[in-house]
């Protein structure tokens, strides 16, 4: 590789991706542990069947009939309406955030977040050539105001990632913070939410400043909620013309027939998966409390994963879990780990294995 003529920043990089493991318990991704209803596959079979018999043509490039489903979805989950033109649809929430550096940031231009954050960020920023600076969380993962503010009038960012609920540690940002954010720079503010269904009760979405707040960008999934991770669809909403500078970089034709039609599907079954987000927002509650009695630290969340620690040797802990068979996420910062809320067999199974880890350890 090192003969081809490649970026240089690329050199040496290894590709992206967590461990995908053939193990009994997987709980590092957070994906939704429940698969789709029979009724959804059947319904989803039967929309799939229905787009293959026309793609000898193109699909409908705007995705139109799915968007103005997921400004449905979205006002009856976060009470605010919006039109269709302000919500945009891809390839996951990843190709989403790719397309807005595409479109905001660029040579010249820095993007900004806090850490510890997702660690695809700075990847999104390599790619487009964007500067990339993060600014630190405190000790209980929030952001504090000020030294956020001060970030922001240091580096001069064009795009400002908050993901909120945050990843690796599940913690949500106030509103008021949003709006600081968004009135202290020129750029855009980008409210990762891709965990915003499995919020707790009282904490609201960044959706509703979005009326008041013209460069405001909240992004969303239906990977973890919905339980879709393997359909790649991803979502954003903002003003009319963020989507429409969207609309100018995204490639032609990007979302599948296939993938409009099952998404479509998925927003009709939208109650009966909310059923299950509930289940594993109390499964998150209880699996931090079980946590906390071990004599752990397990920070507060608002998604579908607890961060828990600390450890002195965090990757003894992860690979002693692995020999249990129970595959966690070794992420976040030094001496934590992360893992995902499971079905109450699988939390079972983790809690079974993480015991007797912490007893060989101690």
């Amino acid at each position: 590789m090192s003969e081809l003529p490649i970026r240089d920043e690329l050199r040496g990089v290894e590709p992206y991706g967590a461990p995908q493991l053939d193990v009994p318990v997987c709980l590092n991704v957070n994906e939704n542990p429940f698969p789709p209803s029979e009724q959804l596959v059947a319904d989803a079979a039967r929309a799939v069947a229905d787009a293959v018999r026309g793609l000898n043509r193109y699909p409908d490039r705007e995705a139109t009939t799915l968007r103005e489903r997921l400004a449905g979805y979205l006002e009856r989950e976060s009470g605010v309406t919006l039109e269709t033109g302000q919500v945009w649809a891809a390839n996951g929430s990843n190709e989403i955030m790719l397309q807005i550096l595409q479109a905001f940031g660029g040579p010249g231009r820095t993007a900004l977040s806090f850490a510890p954050t997702y660690s695809m960020y700075p990847e999104y920023a390599r790619d487009t050539s964007t500067a990339w600076v993060t600014a630190r969380r405190d000790d209980d993962f929030g952001i504090d105001e000020d030294t956020a503010l001060k970030a922001v009038a240091e580096h001069q960012p064009t795009v400002v990632f908050v993901a909120s609920p945050n990843n690796p540690t599940g913690t949500a940002v106030p509103l008021g913070l949003v709006s600081a954010l968004h009135d202290a720079t020129d750029g855009v503010v980008v409210i990762d939410e891709a965990y915003a269904e499995f919020r707790r009760d009282g904490v609201p979405s960044a959706i509703g400043l979005l009326a008041t707040h013209p460069r405001l960008i909240v992004t969303r999934t239906m990977s973890k909620a919905f339980a879709f991770a393997g359909a790649r669809l991803g979502y954003a909403a903002a003003s009319r013309q963020i989507v429409d500078v969207l609309r100018v970089v995204r490639l032609p034709y990007h979302l599948s027939a296939v993938t409009q039609a099952v998404a479509v599907v998925a927003l009709e079954h939208a109650a009966e998966l909310q059923e299950r987000v509930a289940q594993l927002r109390d499964e998150r509650d209880a699996l931090a409390r079980w946590l906390r009695e071990q004599g752990l630290r397990a920070a507060e969340s608002d998604a579908n994963f607890v961060l828990f620690g600390r450890f002195e040797d965090r990757h003894a802990v992860w690979q002693a879990l692995l020999d249990h068979g129970v595959l966690i996420r070794e992420t976040g910062p030094d001496g934590w780990l992360r893992v995902s809320v499971g079905t109450p067999e699988e939390t079972t199974a983790f809690k079974v294995a993480l015991a007797d880890v912490l007893k060989e350890q101690r």
